[in-house]
């Protein structure tokens, strides 16, 4: 589809979806959601430009169709540094491009059905999701991910709630599917999404059985009901073109209730296998912390071009004043440095034992996505100490057209005279839209929180890093117990999986990344 397309096909959908208080009519028309439209359309007309297709799309090998990046399941380490690479480019364009989600949700179920299969010794839930995917890929739809539960009693599990649609799950099965109930507090997109893939969002024991549920629902089937936020800055004034950028583009987040949904068997992945609850949730967890680095990379790029911007603007050229340069060169050294993770990450991907799959390494797309997570503030202050107090002291757009002060501004606040007034302000509102405004500190908020918070980061860095090999290595080096059996250090059990070579897992001839000019550089 084209970015066109795309919207028309939201009007041939009847989700019910209230924003601000009030029912929306058609979502593909709603003012409060057309920067969240606008950035979803991007990813569409992306895919379709001859310059950067290579990138946006891939071939499914087991079809042979070229298919969106954003709907691809990876069959190569070349494919995820491509995914990492397309995101990024992306979200320089729209500040977050939010239909990655869909990829690693996709990744992270074909993974786990395989899983479910081979403990069940059959081939059912791999048709089921091989079947859905082609219909995904063939619409080429974007899919919202349903997975954050609203919870209840954090202290107690799901079985346990007083309430228990806090957690969605299967409230009745009969021959055609099942019937779902319950509430995800955070879907992103949901409005103008075309279907859900509802995940469970923690790892469920034996009790919360009807708790561990994975299925794919439109987001107009009957009782589901979207309460959202709108898009991008709400309340802004439209005149005059400001704000520059989150009026333009922006991110609407939902709390979808689901009341009794019927959901047919073949589009149920998950229903009750509690075991493999755990599985899916990290699954997803490392392939969406993944594309996660990519898309604040894209932001970070942002960033660093309107801080260069801004001090020419001031008159000053970083390369030549210390301490403008030392900020800036911060902010590269944080962007590339949690990029540079997930460079790590894919090219150290090695393939899922049970679907073939590829997955990214957990503890570089762990470190990347808790370092993004951590220095998103400190993106924000290096920002504001390149561009100065201006980006939130300048009077309001409107003054820029009001005879009785628009020449004395023009006058007295320019700064370098080869810019131009109007230019010097333009960036500095950039800057104040980025960083210093509602939409500012929203971005920092899912940055934080986004794919998990870096409480769940470090566990996991810590129980995949290979902390046994280090222990082995001071030992030998010690010359001290390297002969005692294993079992008497248990430690050092933890041997971590995919470096028996300096060569890695990736399949010869699958290219690494598509001959593109860099998202980074100029030429």
């Amino acid at each position: 589809m084209t970015g066109a397309d795309y919207r028309e096909s939201l009007r041939r959908l009847k989700p019910v979806v209230h924003v601000d208080g009030r029912r929306i009519d058609s979502v593909a028309d709603a003012a409060a959601l057309q920067p969240g439209i606008n950035a979803l359309a991007v990813s569409y007309d992306f895919a379709l430009d001859p310059a950067m297709a290579p990138l946006m799309t891939a071939v499914q090998t087991a079809s042979g169709k070229t298919v969106n990046r954003m709907l691809h399941v990876n069959e190569s380490a070349g494919d995820l540094l491509n995914k990492l690479e397309a995101v990024r480019l992306l979200c320089q364009e729209t500040g977050c491009a939010q239909r990655y989600l869909a990829h690693d949700a996709l990744n992270a179920i074909g993974q786990v059905a395989a899983r479910i299969d081979d403990a069940n010794g059959s081939t059912e839930h791999r048709a089921r999701f091989a079947q859905y995917l082609q219909q995904v890929q063939d619409g080429d739809l974007s899919l919202g991910i349903a997975m954050t539960d609203a919870k209840g009693d954090r202290s107690k599990r799901p079985h346990q709630q007083a309430n228990p649609d806090t957690y969605v799950h299967v409230a009745e099965r009969n021959a055609r599917g099942i019937v779902i109930s319950g509430t995800k507090a955070i879907v992103t997109g949901a409005p103008y999404m075309h279907e859900f893939l509802v995940m469970p969002c923690r790892n469920m024991g034996q009790a919360d059985a009807e708790f561990a549920l994975c299925c794919a629902v439109p987001v107009d089937a009957p009782g589901i009901t979207i309460v959202a936020r709108p898009a991008g800055r709400p309340g802004e004034k439209v005149e005059h073109g400001a704000p520059l950028f989150s009026r333009r583009y922006g991110q609407s987040t939902g709390v979808v209730v689901f009341d009794r949904v019927f959901v047919p068997w073949e589009r149920v992945f998950c229903a009750g296998e509690w075991e493999h609850s755990g599985a899916l949730t990290y699954h997803y967890a490392t392939h969406h912390r993944h594309s996660c680095i990519g898309a604040r990379a894209g932001f970070g790029d942002l960033l660093i071009g309107a801080g260069a911007l801004m001090c020419e603007a001031n008159g000053f050229d970083p390369g030549e004043t210390s301490n403008l340069r030392e900020p800036m060169v911060e902010l590269i050294k944080i962007t590339e440095g949690f990029f540079a993770c997930g460079v790590a990450a894919s090219v150290y991907a090695t393939p899922d034992k049970y679907s073939g799959s590829f997955m990214p390494e957990p503890v570089f797309a762990n470190i990347g996505k808790l370092l993004l997570a951590t220095q998103i503030y400190d993106m924000h202050r290096l920002a504001h100490e390149v561009s100065g107090g201006l980006i939130v002291a300048l009077p309001g757009p409107d003054e820029d057209h009001n005879p009785a002060t628009a020449a004395t501004l023009a006058e007295v606040l320019r700064a370098n005279p080869a810019v131009p007034y109007d230019k010097r302000i333009e960036v500095a509102r950039f800057v104040e839209d980025l960083t210093a405004s509602y939409q500012a500190g929203w971005y920092s908020v899912i940055s934080l929180h986004g794919g998990g918070s870096p409480a769940a980061m470090k566990q996991e860095i810590w129980r995949n890093y290979p902390v046994g090999n280090k222990v082995a290595l001071v030992e030998r080096l010690l010359d001290r117990g390297v002969l005692a059996p294993s079992n008497e250090r248990p430690i050092t059990h933890n041997r971590q999986p995919g470096r028996c070579c300096d060569a890695g897992c990736t399949a010869a001839g699958q290219p690494m990344m598509v001959d593109l000019p860099s998202t980074r550089r100029t030429e």
